[in-house]
């Protein structure tokens, strides 16, 4: 009987195993499915976040090359800008220099008009008009070249005068 007792409490030790590792494998089998979820979620998040990285570079990369592209927009408009100041200051240093040369002319021949016509009590331009020549200094100014200016007549001067 003791036989009959040992193996009877034996095979109720053994489906009590048998019971235990069928939940420890249960449990153990819960554990690598919940593991695989886990392993499978995080590779997912870190797939989404390399994409994001690499969203966020070529936005970035992007960006850095529209920046150049006006960049050199703005420093090309900015040459040109500067070449044309340069170009116009040029100009305007040739026009005072023209207009101090033919102020000067002008000032002269001014001078030796009045002086022809009578004023030549020196070169001023100031004061009442001068007195109308004498009749023997008529026929000299008829015959100069010079005799057709008129105070009234422009002088006019061309570009070609400034070329030194």
């Amino acid at each position: 009987m003791v036989s009959s007792s040992g193996s009877g409490g034996s095979s109720g030790s053994g489906s009590a195993l048998l019971g235990n590792s069928g939940s420890e494998g249960d449990l153990r089998q819960a554990m690598d499915q919940r593991r695989q979820r886990r392993m499978l979620s995080n590779r997912e998040s870190a797939r989404r976040s390399r994409m994001r990285k690499q969203k966020h570079l070529d936005d970035l990369t992007a960006q850095v090359a529209q920046l150049r592209r006006e960049n050199n927009q703005a420093l090309a408009s900015y040459r040109a800008t500067t070449q044309q100041g340069l170009a116009v200051e040029a100009e305007n240093a040739v026009l005072r220099t023209q207009i101090m040369e033919l102020s000067s002319r002008l000032e002269s021949l001014n001078e030796i008009v009045q002086y022809m016509n009578g004023g030549g009590h020196g070169f001023s331009c100031e004061g009442p008009p001068p007195a109308p020549p004498s009749q023997a200094m008529d026929g000299f100014f008829m015959s100069a070249p010079w005799s057709l200016l008129s105070v009234n007549q422009p002088i006019m001067a061309s570009p070609d005068l400034f070329q030194y």
